[in-house]
């Protein structure tokens, strides 16, 4: 094999190292196989909504048609020009106003006072109860939603109760009685100033049942800036009794936490069991026929990008548009020398040409 052909070997050699990295990483997607099983081994902790496969047998609703979390196909959502922006009331709390903040062994909640609502968006006035995050490990992502098969870090919930019923027991079984507001939580490269308001008070909470007040904050913050683009859905509670009474709203933005503050979010609170509250997600569930609305045209960008907030442009596209560059590259310079090679051919097959080919001399012959 001679030089020029070596070359183009190795540049096709230099190939391997994109493709293993192009390898599922740690946080990335989950295909919809992967979201309908347990998550096991060795390194997994053990999840507090391990038996879920079980739920129905004691709260039958866990087996019904319209349950949550659902996997959300961008491709079929239907376009509602009746969907109004979301309009919050009340959000921004004064630092003096105590907010309690526990672990329920399930997850970490942030109780929310009554003075926070919901007054745009929807037909009927909702105020807030409560909010509570879901996530999964650094081994893997933990959003309960997920949007073309894609799961991100994690998820926020702020759970509302209609203005009509007395209380939120009341409104959790009335078929218009809860609204979620939901959005996507990724890692982003500086540290997020509203998540820092709860994340920071973790360590004080790591045990089952413990609580602790913080200072009231603008918790409009832990939501994205633009409320006109979501996902419009019925679905349900996604942990037990799973009351299929929940209006979703899923926000098409994602929030950024900082590496730092998504590693205590993961690595912070312990189950009953001591374990390492993980993976607290439950998996997508059955659409059986349900229509997901959308408030703005499916061809628009998944997420879209404000200062602060996130853009559907991920590393794993990077590494995608740099291995199609490299292997562009590649291709060229083998055209090249395929090109190179024939004309050195046709040179070397004309009568007035010598058919010795010059080879150069080697370090030692130059010596």
């Amino acid at each position: 094999m001679n030089r020029a052909a070596l070359r183009v070997s190795l540049l096709l050699l230099l190939q391997l190292p994109l493709l293993l990295l192009l390898l599922p990483v740690p946080g990335g997607a989950s295909s919809e196989s992967d979201n309908d099983q347990e998550h096991g081994g060795e390194n997994a902790s053990h999840s507090p909504e391990k038996d879920r496969e079980h739920w129905d047998s004691d709260y039958p609703d866990c087996g019904g048609t319209m349950q949550s979390p659902i996997n959300i196909d961008t491709a079929r959502t239907i376009f509602s020009p009746d969907l109004r922006p979301i309009q919050l009331s009340g959000y921004s709390l004064p630092a003096n106003e105590r907010l309690v903040l526990k672990n329920n062994g399930h997850t970490v909640v942030l109780e929310l006072p009554e003075s926070l609502a919901i007054t745009g968006g929807y037909a009927q006035q909702y105020r807030a109860a409560q909010l509570h995050l879901h996530w999964g490990s650094w081994l893997e992502p933990g959003s309960e939603h997920t949007v073309n098969g894609r799961r991100f870090a994690a998820e926020i919930h702020v759970v509302h109760y209609n203005t009509k019923y007395d209380s939120f027991n009341e409104a959790m079984v009335r078929p218009d009685g809860l609204a979620v507001l939901g959005a996507f939580l990724e890692v982003g490269p500086s540290e997020n100033p509203y998540y820092h308001e709860i994340l920071e008070h973790l360590h004080k909470i790591q045990g089952v049942g413990q609580e602790v007040l913080v200072p009231g904050f603008n918790i409009a913050g832990l939501l994205p800036a633009n409320l006109k683009l979501y996902f419009h859905y019925n679905g349900s509670l996604t942990t037990p009794p799973c009351y299929q009474t929940v209006k979703w709203t899923i926000f098409n933005q994602t929030m950024l936490l900082s590496h730092d503050q998504m590693s205590l979010l993961v690595r912070s609170l312990r189950t009953d069991d001591s374990d390492l509250l993980q993976n607290n997600f439950r998996p997508v569930q059955n659409l059986h026929g349900r229509q997901v609305l959308a408030s703005f045209q499916a061809t628009q960008p998944l997420v879209k990008h404000t200062p602060g907030h996130s853009t559907s442009f991920h590393a794993g596209d990077v590494l995608a548009v740099l291995f199609g560059v490299l292997f562009a590259v590649t291709a060229l310079a083998f055209l090249l020398y395929i090109y190179k090679h024939r004309s050195q051919n046709a040179r070397l097959d004309s009568p007035t040409k010598s058919k010795v080919i010059y080879t150069a001399a080697s370090t030692e012959n130059t010596a």
